[in-house]
């Protein structure tokens, strides 16, 4: 009886002995059938997924510009003087041909008076000189002398009228008048500055790319643009193109216009562009942390009954968040965007979030 224990001990030793050998190898069993659900299926890598589809892709340019006015003068006059009367406003409105400031021209109005009496003369003198040499009473000589008299007068007259409109000073076209920097009863020059007009709508953009897309420049290409101070998003379009690359910055100017209706853009602000220089329809585009850079080139996972499938594809266009795929992906196809460090071709996976 004590023999067939211990034989029993004895057994039960061994087998617990083989059991504790045994485990290493047996460890990957339990946890194999651990990951196993009640029905027996595999463990599948929750990823993020994205359908593709056809889209507009605009190829941008990022620059910094400045708003400039359509057209902008500073009023200054042609000749000295004494301003007898300012017919402005600062900060208002004028429309071209409004007379905006007078000048001083008693002076020359006494010499135009003197000429036009200079004139009844002359054209009265040069009627008898022609009535002379009609009947050949008189030389050529003495008429040509009173022609040229009356047409001495004639030029006074002329030159007289022209500094006469020199002391007004007209609005050459619509626009807003800034402020002024004198006064009436100030003595101007032609070197003092009156004021600035200037005409706000539309506004013009400046703004300078570099020269490697100066191949790819046209006019109507559309902007977008962005002021401080302003939420909203401003469209234009590019209407001239310097045709010179400065040579400093290596870089190309153009210039867009803008709308400006309610007068909200101001000239000389900064202004934040995107050139668009490339509009594709149809463009299929994936989210930029879907594409693997690997030896062979560029690849994107698939997700196709259940699994993760590894495709070859070339890209275009990128952009902040997206990437263009012009060849190995069709609309339709569900590009994996997350997990895909975890997951290898033909691993099962299941869709937890779609893009």
């Amino acid at each position: 009886m004590a023999l067939s224990r211990k034989r029993i001990f004895l057994g039960l030793a061994i087998v617990v002995v083989l059991l504790i050998a045994a485990f290493p190898k047996l460890k990957p069993a339990f946890e194999s059938a651990d990951s196993t659900g009640s029905s027996g299926g595999v463990s599948r890598t929750p990823v993020t997924v994205h359908i593709v589809k056809p889209e507009t892709l605009d190829d941008k340019i990022l620059t910094t510009g400045t708003l400039v006015a359509n057209e902008e003068i500073e009023l200054r006059s042609e000749l000295s003087g004494k301003i007898v009367k300012i017919h402005f406003a600062e900060g208002g409105r004028v429309q071209k041909g409004d007379l905006l400031v007078k000048i001083n021209d008693a002076e020359m109005q006494a010499q135009l008076q003197r000429e036009i009496s200079r004139k009844d003369l002359a054209v009265k003198a040069e009627e008898r000189q022609r009535q002379l040499i009609e009947r050949s009473l008189i030389s050529q000589e003495a008429y040509d002398a009173a022609k040229n008299e009356l047409n001495s007068v004639n030029a006074s007259i002329q030159l007289i009228g022209a500094q006469i409109a020199k002391t007004e000073i007209y609005a050459p076209f619509d626009g807003t008048i800034g402020l002024k920097y004198v006064s009436e009863g100030s003595y101007i020059a032609p070197t003092t500055r009156i004021a600035t007009l200037q005409d706000t709508s539309p506004m013009k953009i400046d703004f300078s790319i570099p020269e490697k897309y100066s191949t790819q420049l046209k006019k109507n290409m559309p902007i977008t643009f962005r002021v401080q101070g302003l939420s909203q998003t401003f469209n234009g379009t590019v209407y001239a193109i310097e045709p010179k690359i400065d040579q400093a910055t290596r870089t190309i100017l153009l210039r867009a216009m803008s709308p400006n209706p309610d007068g909200s853009l101001f000239p000389g602000a900064f202004a934040e562009v995107e050139l668009i220089i490339q509009r594709i329809e149809e463009a299929i585009t994936i989210p930029s942390e879907a594409l693997i850079p690997d030896i062979s080139g560029q690849r994107v996972f698939l997700f196709k009954n259940g699994q993760a499938e590894s495709q070859q594809v070339e890209t275009g266009i990128r952009t902040s968040t997206t990437v263009q795929v012009t060849k190995g992906i069709t609309p339709g196809d569900t590009v994996i965007t997350t997990g895909i460090l975890q997951v290898r071709s033909g691993s099962p996976v299941q869709i937890s979030v779609i893009q």
